[in-house]
């Protein structure tokens, strides 16, 4: 098996059966792959949709495992010497998994491949990014961001070109093809110590500590529909009401444990 696709369901079965669509459609030739949808036990009843495509394996969690253990649930029950994690919210122009699936092929010193993410307008989404500050949680959440705006645009590096193949220093999670076994850690792709956010970045750094490349992709293009769901509230608020939020500053505490407070 070449290529393993995984999915992972939170709440998002109509987006999903867009996902899935669009899959269906892609330029998948040459390639033997295999589709897994995980529903991480979200309550969405999901065996009418993949009975409508072909040959999708459905696994269903009995606990909602988070991003990282959704998605190494997943893969623990894949074939393919490629891994595509893919989240629910998009969809794929044709030649996009083709793309990313020949590039990693053909670049051993790349870990990790990643494409150019489009929002639903066809506007940039910002996808890749610099390694994060430890300020940046209060600058992305207050009105303290305003005063230093060119911080949060190094950040996500609006300067830079989004138009040429560049090393990064993360991806967005949303979409990222890896090799089998080439970055897991006890088994496992992910570290579950992160139930939501920065497992992305935890994985891209560990690519970097391994001495290989995080690549971006813009010749790969894929819509997502995202809504940046932990920032609806101000921090200050959201640490009590808003859970999502929550494990997003858990997350972050966590990722300065683990890489340090730089």
């Amino acid at each position: 098996m070449d290529l393993s696709i995984i999915i992972v369901n939170y709440k998002s079965k109509d987006k999903l059966a867009n996902c899935l669509r669009s899959l269906e459609a892609s330029d998948l030739s040459g390639i033997e792959h295999e589709i897994i949808v995980v529903e991480n036990n979200s309550g969405d009843e999901l065996n009418d949709l993949v009975a409508t495509f072909n040959k999708i394996k459905l696994i269903n969690s009995p606990v909602n495992l988070g991003m990282g253990g959704g998605n190494n649930l997943g893969i623990k029950n894949s074939n393919g010497r490629y891994i595509l994690i893919a989240n629910p919210d998009l969809i794929f122009s044709s030649d996009a998994i083709k793309i990313l699936y020949q590039y990693l092929s053909t670049h051993p010193e790349v870990a990790i491949a990643g494409p150019k993410l489009l929002n639903p307008d066809q506007s940039l989404q910002y996808s890749c990014a610099r390694y994060p500050s430890i300020f940046l949680p209060l600058l992305r959440r207050t009105a303290l961001g305003n005063f230093f705006p060119g911080f949060i645009e190094n950040y996500l590096m609006k300067k830079d070109k989004h138009t040429e193949i560049s090393v990064v220093d993360w991806l967005l999670g949303a979409c990222l093809l890896v090799r089998r076994d080439e970055l897991f850690e006890n088994g496992k792709l992910f570290d579950e110590r992160f139930f939501m956010y920065f497992e992305d970045v935890d994985l891209c750094r560990r690519a970097n500590a391994a001495g290989k490349k995080v690549m971006y992709h813009p010749l790969s293009v894929i819509t997502h529909d995202h809504m940046r769901d932990s920032a609806r509230l101000p921090w200050y608020m959201a640490i009590f009401s808003d859970k999502i939020a929550r494990e997003h500053l858990k997350s972050w505490w966590k990722y300065f444990k683990k890489w340090g407070w730089r």
